[in-house]
Protein backbone atom coordinates (compact mmCIF):
# COMPACT_ATOMS: atom_id res chain seq x y z
CA UNK A 1 0.00 0.00 0.00
CA UNK A 2 1.28 3.50 -0.83
CA UNK A 3 0.89 6.23 1.76
CA UNK A 4 0.93 9.93 0.90
CA UNK A 5 -0.41 13.29 1.97
CA UNK A 6 -3.05 14.50 -0.49
CA UNK A 7 -5.00 17.75 -0.76
CA UNK A 8 -8.21 15.71 -0.54
CA UNK A 9 -7.15 14.08 2.74
CA UNK A 10 -6.14 17.43 4.24
CA UNK A 11 -9.45 19.00 3.17
CA UNK A 12 -11.36 16.32 5.14
CA UNK A 13 -9.64 17.15 8.45
CA UNK A 14 -11.62 18.75 11.24
CA UNK A 15 -10.30 22.14 12.40
CA UNK A 16 -8.64 20.45 15.40
CA UNK A 17 -7.06 17.71 13.28
CA UNK A 18 -5.75 20.38 10.88
CA UNK A 19 -4.34 22.51 13.72
CA UNK A 20 -2.55 19.51 15.25
CA UNK A 21 -1.27 17.75 12.12
CA UNK A 22 -0.59 20.67 9.77
CA UNK A 23 0.29 23.45 12.24
CA UNK A 24 2.13 21.34 14.86
CA UNK A 25 -0.51 21.98 17.50
CA UNK A 26 -1.24 20.06 20.67
CA UNK A 27 -4.67 19.02 21.86
CA UNK A 28 -5.54 19.74 25.49
CA UNK A 29 -4.55 16.97 27.88
CA UNK A 30 -7.24 14.37 28.67
CA UNK A 31 -9.52 15.56 25.82
CA UNK A 32 -8.45 13.25 22.97
CA UNK A 33 -10.66 10.32 22.02
CA UNK A 34 -7.82 7.76 22.25
CA UNK A 35 -6.30 8.69 25.64
CA UNK A 36 -8.20 5.94 27.47
CA UNK A 37 -8.88 3.75 24.44
CA UNK A 38 -7.45 0.22 24.65
CA UNK A 39 -9.32 -1.83 22.04
CA UNK A 40 -7.14 -4.22 19.94
CA UNK A 41 -6.10 -2.72 16.60
CA UNK A 42 -3.73 -0.19 15.09
CA UNK A 43 -3.51 3.57 14.93
CA UNK A 44 -2.76 5.12 11.53
CA UNK A 45 -1.95 8.65 10.36
CA UNK A 46 -5.23 10.56 9.90
CA UNK A 47 -3.80 12.16 6.74
CA UNK A 48 -1.87 9.44 4.90
CA UNK A 49 -3.17 6.23 6.48
CA UNK A 50 0.34 4.95 7.15
CA UNK A 51 0.46 2.51 10.10
CA UNK A 52 1.99 4.12 13.17
CA UNK A 53 1.25 2.35 16.46
CA UNK A 54 -0.28 -0.96 17.60
CA UNK A 55 -2.56 -1.37 20.58
CA UNK A 56 -0.10 -3.91 22.01
CA UNK A 57 2.43 -1.05 22.45
CA UNK A 58 -0.12 1.29 24.10
CA UNK A 59 -0.03 1.96 27.83
CA UNK A 60 -1.67 4.33 30.28
CA UNK A 61 1.02 6.86 31.17
CA UNK A 62 -1.37 9.24 32.92
CA UNK A 63 -0.02 12.15 30.85
CA UNK A 64 -3.37 12.94 29.18
CA UNK A 65 -2.46 11.79 25.68
CA UNK A 66 -2.25 8.32 24.12
CA UNK A 67 1.13 6.79 24.97
CA UNK A 68 2.96 4.08 23.04
CA UNK A 69 6.27 2.32 23.71
CA UNK A 70 7.25 1.99 20.04
CA UNK A 71 6.00 2.53 16.50
CA UNK A 72 4.79 -0.37 14.35
CA UNK A 73 7.52 0.43 11.81
CA UNK A 74 10.16 2.91 12.97
CA UNK A 75 10.70 4.07 9.38
CA UNK A 76 7.15 5.53 9.33
CA UNK A 77 7.94 7.89 12.24
CA UNK A 78 10.55 10.64 11.88
CA UNK A 79 12.19 12.49 14.77
CA UNK A 80 12.99 16.21 14.82
CA UNK A 81 14.62 18.59 17.31
CA UNK A 82 11.95 20.84 18.89
CA UNK A 83 13.00 23.83 21.02
CA UNK A 84 9.58 25.54 21.06
CA UNK A 85 7.97 26.98 24.19
CA UNK A 86 11.29 27.12 26.06
CA UNK A 87 11.64 23.32 26.12
CA UNK A 88 13.94 20.93 24.30
CA UNK A 89 12.03 17.90 23.05
CA UNK A 90 11.99 15.40 20.22
CA UNK A 91 9.02 15.91 17.91
CA UNK A 92 7.65 12.90 16.00
CA UNK A 93 6.01 13.20 12.59
CA UNK A 94 4.65 10.67 10.12
CA UNK A 95 7.10 10.07 7.29
CA UNK A 96 4.70 9.96 4.35
CA UNK A 97 2.00 12.34 5.61
CA UNK A 98 4.40 14.74 7.35
CA UNK A 99 1.76 15.03 10.08
CA UNK A 100 2.76 16.34 13.49
CA UNK A 101 2.03 13.43 15.85
CA UNK A 102 3.47 14.53 19.19
CA UNK A 103 6.75 13.95 21.02
CA UNK A 104 8.87 11.05 22.28
CA UNK A 105 10.36 10.94 25.78
CA UNK A 106 12.69 8.51 27.54
CA UNK A 107 10.45 8.03 30.60
CA UNK A 108 8.38 5.10 29.36
CA UNK A 109 8.10 1.70 31.08
CA UNK A 110 11.49 -0.02 31.15
CA UNK A 111 9.93 -3.42 30.49
CA UNK A 112 8.53 -2.00 27.21
CA UNK A 113 11.80 -0.38 26.07
CA UNK A 114 11.85 2.85 28.11
CA UNK A 115 10.27 5.19 25.54
CA UNK A 116 6.98 7.08 25.70
CA UNK A 117 5.58 8.28 22.40
CA UNK A 118 3.12 10.92 23.59
CA UNK A 119 0.73 11.28 20.64
CA UNK A 120 -2.20 13.57 19.87
CA UNK A 121 -5.45 11.68 19.26
CA UNK A 122 -6.27 14.25 16.56
CA UNK A 123 -3.40 12.92 14.43
CA UNK A 124 -4.66 9.34 14.53
CA UNK A 125 -7.37 7.10 13.11
CA UNK A 126 -8.02 3.80 14.86
CA UNK A 127 -8.50 0.60 12.83
CA UNK A 128 -10.05 -2.19 14.94
CA UNK A 129 -8.40 -5.61 14.73
CA UNK A 130 -11.48 -7.08 13.02
CA UNK A 131 -11.25 -4.55 10.16
CA UNK A 132 -7.47 -4.49 9.67
CA UNK A 133 -7.34 -7.05 6.83
CA UNK A 134 -10.35 -5.50 5.09
CA UNK A 135 -8.71 -2.04 5.19
CA UNK A 136 -5.34 -3.31 3.91
CA UNK A 137 -3.49 -3.63 7.22
CA UNK A 138 -3.54 -7.44 7.49
CA UNK A 139 0.28 -7.59 7.48
CA UNK A 140 0.23 -5.97 10.93
CA UNK A 141 -2.18 -8.39 12.65
CA UNK A 142 0.75 -10.14 14.34
CA UNK A 143 1.53 -6.88 16.18
CA UNK A 144 -1.93 -6.67 17.73
CA UNK A 145 -2.36 -8.71 20.87
CA UNK A 146 -5.42 -9.14 23.01
CA UNK A 147 -4.78 -7.65 26.45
Amino acid sequence: MKYAKTDDAVSRLTPEQYRVTQQSGTERAFTGEYDKHFEPGIYVDIVSGEPLFASSAKFNSGCGWPAFSKPIDKTNVTEHHDASYGMVRVEVRSKHGDSHLGHVFNDGPWDMGGLRYCINSASLRFVPKGKMAEEGYGDYLDQVEEK
